[in-house]
Order: C-alpha cells, then sequence, then structure tokens
C-alpha cells in the first residue's frame, strides 16, 4: 500500500499514543496499537527482521532492506514512542501522583470499549473463540493480581525481564512496566536509565529484541493460522487487565524509587459515594471521555474505508 507524508505522520502519532501508555505500569503500548488499528502490521514488520533483512543490509542493497522491513513504517512508528517516552512520560508521571483516579478512570473507558471493540473483529464467534476469550482474561487477571517478587540482578534474569517485558509491550492488556514491576525489576530499570548505567541497559536491551523478534514471529503465525482465535485471546487480555486499571484503590505495600514511595501492591476498593475527595462525577466523565474518543475513532475509521 502506497502512502504519502499525511498517513506516516499519523502512523507516528499512534506511535506516540503507543509510548504514552508504555509508559504507565498498567497500560500496553500493544493496546493502543490494536486499537488504532496498526498492531497485524507492526507484528508482520517486526517478524521481517530476518536473516534475509541482514544479508541485504551487509550487501549494501539497503533500499532492498529498508522495503523487505517496512522501514517507513517502523520508524514512524517507534519515532512515535521515543517522542511519547521522552515529552510524555514525566507529565503522565505527574498526573498518576497528583490526578490518579481521574487518569485510571480515563484508562479503564478507554481499554474497557477498546476490548468490545476488539471482539467484534472476531468474525465468527463459537465454542473455542469463547474459550479464548475465557482464558485471556483469565491469564491477564492472574497476573495484574500476582504480588511484585524480590528476584537476582544476575545477567541472565536482567535478560530475561526484558524478553519478558517487551513482549507484554506489544501484547494488548499486559503491560511491559508492570511486567519489571512483577518481576522487581521496574526501580533497577528505572535506575539504569536514570543513572545511564549502559551494562544494565545493554542488559536490558538485548532481552528486549530478542522478546520482539521471537515475539513477533509467534504472533505473525497465529494471525495466519488462527486469525479469529487470537484477537479472541488478545480481545480477553484487555478486559483481564481492567483489573489493574481499576481507578480506585487502596495501597497495600509501598516501593521507594528514587528515594520517592510508589505503591507496589494495591487492593481495588469501590468509591465512597458520599465522600467528595473521591471526585466521583468527574471520574465518571472521564471514563466517558476515553470511551467517547474509541467510539469516534471507529466513525472515522468506518468512513474511511466507506471512501
Amino acid at each position: 500500500m502506497k502512502r504519502d507524508l499525511k498517513h506516516y505522520l499519523l502512523i507516528l502519532l499512534k506511535g506516540t499514543g503507543m509510548g504514552a501508555a508504555d509508559v504507565v505500569p498498567g497500560v500496553s503500548g500493544g493496546t493502543i496499537a490494536f486499537i488504532t488499528g496498526i498492531y497485524e502490521e507492526l507484528i508482520h514488520s517486526i517478524k521481517s527482521i530476518d536473516l534475509e533483512a541482514i544479508k541485504l543490509f551487509f550487501t549494501g542493497k539497503w533500499r532492498s532492506f529498508w522495503k523487505h522491513i517496512n522501514g517507513n513504517f517502523l520508524l514512524s512508528v517507534f519515532a512515535g514512542i521515543f517522542i511519547a517516552v521522552v515529552s510524555l512520560a514525566r507529565i503522565l508521571e505527574h498526573l498518576l501522583e497528583t490526578q490518579p483516579v481521574l487518569i485510571w478512570s480515563f484508562f479503564f473507558g478507554l481499554i474497557l470499549v477498546s476490548s468490545v471493540v476488539v471482539a467484534r473483529r472476531v468474525k465468527k464467534w463459537n465454542y473455542e473463540k469463547v474459550v479464548a476469550i475465557i482464558s485471556g482474561v483469565a491469564i491477564a487477571f492472574y497476573i495484574t493480581s500476582v504480588t511484585p517478587a524480590e528476584t537476582t540482578e544476575a545477567a541472565w534474569f536482567i535478560i530475561l525481564s526484558g524478553i519478558l517485558a517487551s513482549c507484554a509491550m506489544i501484547l494488548p492488556g499486559i503491560s511491559g512496566s508492570f511486567i519489571l514491576l512483577l518481576l522487581g525489576k521496574y526501580a533497577f530499570a528505572l535506575n539504569a536509565v536514570n543513572e545511564v548505567d549502559i551494562v544494565a541497559l545493554l542488559l536490558l536491551g538485548t532481552g528486549a529484541v530478542i522478546g520482539l523478534l521471537s515475539l513477533s514471529r509467534l504472533l505473525s503465525w497465529l494471525f495466519r493460522k488462527y486469525h479469529d482465535g487470537t484477537v479472541a485471546v488478545l480481545a480477553g487480555f484487555m478486559i483481564g487487565s481492567l483489573n489493574k486499571i481499576w481507578p480506585w484503590k487502596e495501597t497495600v505495600q509501598i516501593i521507594v524509587v528514587d528515594g520517592m514511595e510508589k505503591p507496589l501492591v494495591e487492593k481495588n476498593v469501590l468509591p465512597a459515594f458520599t465522600d467528595a475527595d473521591d471526585r466521583l462525577l468527574p471520574a465518571l466523565l472521564m471514563m466517558l471521555l476515553g470511551i467517547g474518543l474509541i467510539l469516534l475513532f471507529e466513525v472515522v475509521m468506518k468512513r474511511k474505508e466507506v471512501d
């Protein structure tokens, strides 16, 4: 498909949305990719970075290499992710600290309706698809309920953490940063970035590359062979992740990151309907905003398909 500059700028914006989601422990960039309609192309493009691509690159056939890996698309997506991480991370972190209920309410509405939109992409529902979506819900719910652990800082485990975090990053409903939190390596990764710990960053980066390349091949094969079942499982991941994104929480255990206390283990609670501090109405409005954005996006996408 031939694309012009406007199309690539739109893809860059979608990548920015992915990056913004990835910096929040609990929200997946893969979810945003799925919502915005670039998920399958992203998986297939990452998968195309193979031995043939390496051969083309090292034999100087760079134009063929770039076309083989869908380079313009990947560059637009990852440029967007980078822009979001360096520009929006601090803003999102500040909002999560000062307005957590409102921000989580927005994400809750966003992902709630997105799971329905994704589930509608299953062309034909049957017993197997129902089992698939229930399995996805159960897996994501379990992962988001596990208590974070204290783990080793051996090189092999840092690489493994990078592999699992990058896999989660492109799976809708499962957050890469939350996986690092579960593995006891969220503070470690933040410290590696802040202190520019080259060794730690190389180990995490090596794991991330291995995870992305291996999972993209698996997902590409699953989409090709079992498209509807795969979509059903991924929709289930999104529904199950709502356990983590529920806006009203009570902190059970904290973690100290860069000298600041942050929630480590939380449990979901109902809002105190009589407590004005919960700002229930603004939270509900933020949920509706998240829902409205996805529905608006769906309408726009359908009009483009008609055109």
